[in-house]
């Protein structure tokens, strides 16, 4: 028997970034490790500067996903001021820490910069931790703690808050399926998934380890394994994913 951790999430708006660099801001299609985890660590008070709690959290557990809904991609159009790149050397050179949006706009000269950010508007997915051999936290303490939170929590960025509970559940189960087929989150009278299935989407779950009693479609490579949460850095991870068409769920 494994033990499994899992929620719900669910918002207006999420936004799971993928490969960002320069003006286009792409989304992913389904929430990402680095992100959940990120949830975890802020339901946990951990700070992003705390690089040693953020390592444990990152190599500690596993994560699986399961795409109830996939939402609509809505993309949104943005002007933000920054420090140009000149100034931005200058900064660092003065003071080596990570730049804060306090620092960035310190400076006498500000450029603009635009973007296109991706954002999923009604998605639900559930997702599952399981604790590895080296998890720094025992999962009934990351679920209450998501019951009771230190900081805010957010769909992957801080204009997407939560709508509904994140409803989390320890559950002991022979595999992944088995836990997901499990968990009972507390119905809400005004929300069905099935509504915001408008083109039958059919679920859809990536995992990784072999925590699953089914063969993966296909693998894929997600760049969301945290490295350095003050720097933006993050490594590759392997990720199975398989449609669930065929259990009839």
């Amino acid at each position: 028997m494994t033990a499994f951790l899992i929620f719900r999430l669910y918002g207006p708006l999420a936004a799971w970034g993928d490969i960002a660099v320069g003006e286009r801001r792409a989304g992913f299609s389904r929430p990402s490790k680095s992100a959940v985890l990120g949830l975890v660590a802020a339901a946990l008070g951990v700070k992003r500067t705390d690089k040693e709690r953020q390592d444990q959290l990152s190599e500690g557990y596993g994560f699986a996903v399961r795409v109830d809904a996939p939402g609509q991609l809505m993309r949104d159009y943005h002007t933000a001021q920054t420090a140009r790149q000149t100034d931005i050397k200058k900064l660092l050179k003065a003071d080596p820490r990570p730049l804060t949006r306090k620092r960035l706009l310190s400076v006498p000269d500000p450029e603009t910069i635009l973007s296109q950010r991706d954002y999923l508007a009604d998605a639900h997915a559930t997702v599952a931790l399981w604790p590895r051999t080296n998890a720094p936290h025992g999962l009934a303490a990351i679920r209450d703690a998501m019951l009771v939170p230190k900081f805010t929590l957010y769909l992957g960025r801080k204009s997407c808050p939560l709508a509904l509970p994140l409803a989390p559940d320890v559950i002991e189960a022979d595999d992944l399926i088995k836990a997901l087929d499990s968990y009972a989150p507390p119905l809400i009278d005004c929300f069905n998934t099935a509504r915001l299935n408008r083109l039958g989407h059919v679920p859809v779950l990536a995992w990784e380890d072999d925590v699953a009693p089914m063969a993966a479609l296909h693998q894929e490579q997600r760049r969301d394994s945290v490295r350095d949460r003050t720097r933006w850095l993050f490594a590759e991870r392997q990720e199975k994913v398989a449609s669930l068409v065929e259990r009839g769920t």
